[in-house]
């Protein structure tokens, strides 16, 4: 159905189908087709989306994906009722190891030479009322429940853990304003191409291919992906974190050595409580019993590991090779009580 669709639509034709993790992908004349759904982004999303990815492919990246448009010239394409994006890639096999923290520093530093005003994808300077927000979402939520018997499992440990973590929440926000009002940015600070959610995953390998794709994409603060790297390798192994973060950290330095108001943001970042958010609101989003109880499960590992986290946080700087002194980082006192 999707090579009809290229073929139709795009006047390719190729003959062999991939399926590359969550991606639908096409293969052939050299060139790898990756067949995006647009997941609610208007045709001006997708073109300044568009405008990025050939900055960055003019400045040298590969791995970087082309939008094709239609005959008609869009790049959103309707087909059988479904919307449709192709995004092709040279295909170029990833065999050898990747040095992860320089390819993202490299990539970073070529984001932050975007030539034009980016509207549609920007996040830069909105973490406190985005962060203001949910919390008041979260709390409205909370406060309804709180006299009520609780339906469930899930339910009883959100009452009884929110006060918790709007606690952290309120710390993360008082960090981030400090930082903005003490702190200078540097140049290097610019807002910079960065990911919703980036993880030692989000480039692949998709079976030997590096693909960098634009729907990942927002426009903010590098800090963004390295709390966000860090967050998922830690969640990942709490056991076996520490090697990886101390090598990833000093592998990006190595291109981009990060300014006092870098760190400071990336910290603020670690300590708002984005796992415990990201959890209770997909709890009451999702219909699905067994997601349910999924989420009922992640609930219990992350309300079972918050001293640990709180250790995590005490020891981050230390960890990750920030300059403490030099840059005067401040920490927040009672982690260390």
């Amino acid at each position: 159905m999707l090579q009809k669709m290229l073929e139709n639509q795009y006047g390719i034709t190729v003959k062999e189908y991939l399926k590359l993790d969550a991606y639908d992908a096409l293969r052939g004349n050299g060139w790898l087709y990756l067949i995006s759904n647009p997941a609610g982004k208007e045709e001006a999303d997708i073109t300044e989306l568009e405008k990025i990815a050939e900055h960055l492919r003019n400045y040298g990246d590969q791995n970087v994906p082309i939008f094709l448009p239609s005959k008609e010239g869009q790049l959103i394409t309707t087909w059988e009722q479904n919307k449709y994006c192709v995004l092709a890639n040279r295909q170029i096999e990833e065999q050898r190891k990747i040095n992860l923290g320089r390819k993202l520093a490299k990539f970073h530093e070529r984001g932050r030479r975007v030539p034009f005003q980016i509207e549609r994808s920007s996040r830069t300077g909105q973490w406190k009322s985005l962060w203001e927000k949910r919390l008041e979402q979260m709390e409205k939520v909370w406060n309804g429940l709180l006299f009520q018997t609780p339906e469930d499992e899930f339910e009883r440990m959100f009452i009884d853990s929110f006060p918790y973590y709007l606690g952290l929440t309120e710390n993360a926000i008082q960090y981030l304003v400090d930082t903005e009002l003490d702190d200078e940015p540097l140049e290097t600070d610019s807002g910079t191409v960065c990911h919703e959610r980036f993880t030692n995953k989000t480039w692949g390998p998709y079976s030997h291919y590096m693909i960098k794709n634009p729907f990942d994409w927002v426009f903010d603060h590098r800090s963004r992906d390295l709390a966000e790297w860090t967050r998922e390798r830690y969640f990942r192994n709490i056991q076996t974190y520490d090697v990886e973060l101390r090598q990833f950290f000093a592998e990006y330095q190595s291109i981009a050595p990060l300014s006092s108001f870098s760190w400071r943001l990336l910290y603020s970042r670690l300590v708002f409580p984005l796992h415990y958010f990201d959890c209770i609101e997909s709890y009451y989003i999702t219909r699905s019993e067994q997601d349910k109880k999924v989420l009922e499960d992640r609930l219990k590992k992350i309300l079972r590991q918050s001293s640990e986290y709180e250790r995590f946080l005490g020891g981050f700087f230390q960890l990750s090779g920030a300059p403490i002194n030099r840059m005067n980082l401040p920490q927040l006192e009672w982690l260390f009580q």
